[in-house]
């Protein structure tokens, strides 16, 4: 199946030639405001770091649910961290059809915002049987962080600030997390959504997909499959850098169903702001961008992410 979506080679982002970056950030820069969502090469995650992901996800999964249990999310408490069941988690008030383990950047005991029991800022819980998960998760993750911190400077630089702007005003201490899903096998005609229509919070998700596929995404003409490609992520804008570019770069809705008849592994890893950073527009609203209440009528979620002031942490 071709993608709808463009495919960006990102590699120019981590070189010093200026106007292979500039080329690369315009790139991005068109697909964020068509789409909202392109496919990246040239990330630099090697195929055995998600393949090894991959293989230690499924050993996870196929645990005892007491097993998965032993590691369930509210021993993480306000770090957000750990396993979910299947319809754990709801979107718009429905239970998903998935199952899942929530990660995030690990954080000591000492660290202040540890102290301070600032939410979502912790240590990870590890599966104590499955001690080669943690290495694949923290690998990927320490590759995936990489890639998304590159992006978002040519994001910077494809919107004017100096070099460096994103980094010192938003991203000083940026708020990762990741999370690796399991959709369970399903039959063609279930009516169930393994996600349904959502956007993502914060500035941008970078997606590793196994080769099963499901991802959706809305256009406006039609939703559109978003299949995997071999050593591909997936890119997509959240809803604090649409905010910040004033409607520029578009937080686009999504959605996940499973008909392949296999179980399903997707990996997001959410690239977002410092929980201490204003999300104050770096740039007026676009002249097509809409009115909060406008806003509020088109979203899945009935709010407005133009109207919204305060930290990223608010």
């Amino acid at each position: 199946m071709t993608p709808g979506l463009p495919v960006i080679d990102m590699s120019a982002l981590f070189g010093a030639d200026e106007a292979c970056r500039a080329a690369v950030a315009e790139r991005i820069a068109r697909a964020g405001e068509a789409h909202g969502f392109f496919y990246l090469i040239g990330h630099g995650i090697g195929l055995d770091v998600l393949q090894l992901l991959e293989t230690e996800s499924r050993r996870f999964f196929a645990l005892p649910l007491a097993a998965r249990m032993a590691i369930a999310m509210p021993q993480g408490g306000r770090t957000w961290r750990g396993y979910f069941p299947v319809g754990g988690e709801l979107t718009s008030g429905q239970p998903d059809l998935k199952e899942g383990l929530y990660l995030g950047t690990e954080l000591g005991p000492d660290h202040p915002r540890v102290r301070a029991g600032i939410p979502m800022h912790g240590a990870n819980l590890w599966p104590a049987e499955l001690p080669a998960l943690e290495v694949a998760a923290i690998a990927y993750m320490d590759d995936a962080t990489r890639a998304a911190a590159a992006l978002m400077e040519g994001v910077s630089q494809s919107l004017g600030p100096e070099p460096g702007y994103f980094a010192r005003a938003y991203t000083n201490e940026p708020t990762v997390l990741f999370r690796i899903f399991h959709y369970p096998a399903t039959g063609a005609d279930d009516p169930g959504w393994g996600v349904g229509e959502r956007t993502d919070y914060g500035l941008l998700t970078l997606l590793a997909q196994d080769r099963f596929g499901g991802l959706q995404v809305k256009t406006p003409e039609a939703w559109i499959e978003a299949p995997p490609i071999k050593g591909a992520l997936v890119c997509n804008i959240g809803d604090m850098l649409e905010r910040l570019t004033g409607g520029r770069f578009r937080s686009t809705p999504h959605r996940v169903r499973n008909v392949s008849g296999n179980d399903r592994l997707s990996f997001p890893l959410f690239f977002d702001p410092d929980f201490a950073a204003p999300m104050r527009p770096l740039t007026p609203l676009a002249p097509d961008a809409a009115t909060p209440a406008r806003d509020r009528a088109a979203r899945w979620d009935d709010s407005s992410v133009r109207a919204f002031e305060g930290t990223y942490g608010d």
